[in-house]
């Protein structure tokens, strides 16, 4: 998926790109907990990358909405 990047502003571009990314990410580590057979101690590395992932989205968020404001 391309963001049409010529009806937007580049910092919002980006901004855009490195939310889906770390969307993605998220979805990862949410698949890595259905796996079978996982030790304890994957389980807690998992979610504590989960963690970090969500206190991440959470932040970038903020600032994805504060850009999407300044372009309506």
């Amino acid at each position: 998926m391309s963001i049409i990047s010529d009806k937007i502003s580049p910092t919002l571009t980006t901004l855009l790109s490195e939310l889906r990314e770390e969307c993605l990410l998220a979805i990862k580590l949410i698949h890595q907990l259905e796996l079978e057979h996982l030790t304890e101690e994957q389980i807690e590395d998992v979610l504590g990358e989960l963690t970090a992932s969500l206190t991440h989205l959470q932040t970038h968020s903020s600032i994805v909405k504060e850009e999407l404001n300044k372009e309506g």
